[in-house]
């Protein structure tokens, strides 16, 4: 079901400006999520640059940036945008990702994307859902901050069984070979948009794709992060 134009998504109450989708008190109440590592996105102790865990073999990206963890009340609107097709809901939760980047900046340096990559879906799966979740997400986002993006920059070539149907160890094998870059990602500033990274094997295998074609650095930016 589509929201009413001008009205926020959780508490239905007016906007004061009608394409925010999610009105400033909600925003504030969602849930913080416990201090984690800006390398992995995983629990850390606070202040920390990297956590033991990325020391000793870190992902092959250089930095995740979330809103929270996998809970109410984002979980369920990831929920509705993939699976009862609310696309409507797309840019109030890019919007999310945005404001979440602007407080990175603040405390820290965060290189500003030359180019954003989307996580893509296979062609049947697309079909069938018709849509890919990634892309609405990404869309916005390059719009806003004026960076390139196409969502045929990173390709998935091989159809892969569903990942949350499989363990870690399954997941890293499954999407061996799934994708292909296919635009000049050398000496750039990458940024992959995903909605949920769980176990975040899927953003490390286009992570190891951009770097290998010599990408400056892969951010990896969500909306929910699986603690």
């Amino acid at each position: 079901m589509l929201t009413i134009p001008g009205l926020c998504w959780l508490c239905r109450m007016p906007l004061a400006c009608p394409t925010w989708g999610f009105c400033s008190r909600c925003v504030s109440a969602l849930p913080a999520p416990p201090p984690a590592c800006p390398r992995c996105g995983l629990p850390a102790a606070p202040g920390v640059s990297q956590c033991g865990r990325c020391l000793q073999e870190p992902p092959p990206w250089d930095r995740l940036i979330f809103v929270t963890d996998y809970r109410l009340p984002l979980n369920a609107l990831v929920h509705r945008l993939k699976f009862t097709a609310a696309t409507a809901l797309a840019p109030a939760l890019a919007r999310l990702i945005l404001l979440k980047i602007i407080a990175a900046k603040r405390v820290g340096s965060v290189p500003k994307p030359e180019a954003i990559v989307s996580v893509p879906l296979h062609s049947r799966r697309a079909w069938r859902r018709g849509f890919n979740q990634s892309a609405l997400l990404a869309t916005p986002l390059a719009h806003w901050l004026q960076c390139e993006y196409q969502d045929a920059f990173v390709r998935r070539v091989r159809a892969t069984a569903t990942q949350h149907e499989l363990s870690a160890k399954l997941r890293r094998g499954n999407l061996k070979g799934a994708f292909r870059v296919e635009f000049p990602a050398a000496g750039r500033h990458m940024v992959i948009v995903d909605d949920v990274v769980t176990t975040g094997s899927t953003v490390a295998e286009i992570a190891r794709l951009l770097k290998k074609q010599g990408a400056a650095t892969v951010q990896v930016w969500c909306l929910c992060r699986t603690l």
